[in-house]
């Protein structure tokens, strides 16, 4: 028997770089050896997009069309929508009694997103809401509803995964054993940075480089991107570890290239614009494939439909036997 795996991902915009290195090229890799369920988070989108519901209810297409382009395949993977699961809802419910508001407080990554929404929106915090500092129970009931037995995570997850464990040690120490206490599938790949130098690249930060930018809008973004300050001239020597288009080259290059622009640039045999425009055609050789394979189901919307559809089911006959299971150990099984 496969064990499975639960992850998932919020409808929030189309996939970046960032999210292909960091995230999605794991679960392409991995979806052979799991019974895999893929959520389309949209209910926790809401928690910071509840005044723009077209825009969470427009990328839950936009987003699935990313994941089939980069070959995450529905005859291996559910893909389901969170808000057509109302037994995550219930599970998110029951979790709220288990778990303290200081301690959702002290998670050290909700800590961080709310230090950045306050830096981003330069509030003192009181926007935030309660159903954004409780979104770690949500992600606890989004895994446990399909006894999730692994979760792939980058290290700055990790506290979210361990917050999920000791919601189940609670409840199987109240109510006896029931929920399974999840694994962590830890990542090794780095989190991309941006084009800006930033150590994160995102939506809202202006520094992405989508999988669905055209040629004429990767040539206008890889042509703005960080180099090395200190190249004043084209012959200058200059260090390749500063310079975000050396960067990339490493992400969309190959290996023989990476090594002669590496040379080049430290002995001043190669200008900043030269650079710049062998990035942008080996970053559109990189992207044309994923463009030419989503383009299938951006004219057949109807086949996006169906795998949603299919995958949801699916994920809901899952989620209906663990809360008989929940309902009957909590003894209101009525």
């Amino acid at each position: 028997m496969k064990k499975t795996i639960l992850t998932g991902i919020r409808p929030t915009g189309n996939l970046h770089l960032g999210h292909y290195f960091g995230a999605g090229k794991t679960w392409r890799d991995v979806q052979d050896e799991y019974d895999f369920y893929l959520e389309i988070a949209d209910v926790q989108a809401l928690t910071d997009n509840f005044e723009n519901p077209d825009k969470v209810r427009k990328n839950i297409y936009e987003l699935t069309k990313d994941l089939l382009a980069i070959g995450i395949e529905p005859e291996k993977v559910h893909f389901f929508v969170q808000s057509k699961i109302p037994e995550i809802a219930e599970l998110t419910v029951f979790y709220s009694n288990l778990v303290t508001v200081s301690r959702l407080q002290r998670n050290p990554t909700v800590k961080t997103e709310i230090a950045q929404k306050k830096e981003l929106f330069g509030n003192d915090g009181e926007s935030i809401t309660y159903g954004f500092l409780g979104y770690p129970v949500s992600q606890a009931a989004d895994i446990t509803a399909f006894k999730g037995e692994v979760v792939p995570v980058g290290d700055d997850q990790l506290p979210l995964l361990e917050q999920c464990r000791e919601i189940v040690r609670k409840f199987n120490s109240i109510y006896g054993e029931t929920l399974i206490e999840p694994q962590q599938l830890l990542s090794n790949a780095s989190r991309v940075k941006g084009l800006d130098g930033n150590e994160k690249m995102g939506k809202s930060l202006g520094n992405a480089i989508y999988l669905v930018d055209d040629e004429e809008t990767v040539k206008n973004k890889i042509m703005g991107a960080i180099t090395d300050p200190n190249k004043i001239k084209k012959d200058d020597p200059a260090n390749p570890d500063v310079c975000m288009v050396y960067y990339y080259h490493k992400l969309v290059n190959n290996e023989e290239n990476v090594n002669t622009i590496c040379n080049e640039c430290k002995k001043g045999a190669r200008g900043c614009v030269q650079c710049k425009k062998e990035l942008i055609e080996a970053m559109n050789n990189f992207l044309k494939p994923i463009q030419e394979k989503r383009k299938f189901y951006d004219e057949h919307p109807e086949e996006v439909d169906k795998i949603l559809e299919k995958g949801t089911a699916e994920a809901r006959e899952k989620a209906i036997e663990t809360m008989k299971e929940v309902r009957h150990a909590m003894r209101i099984d009525y």
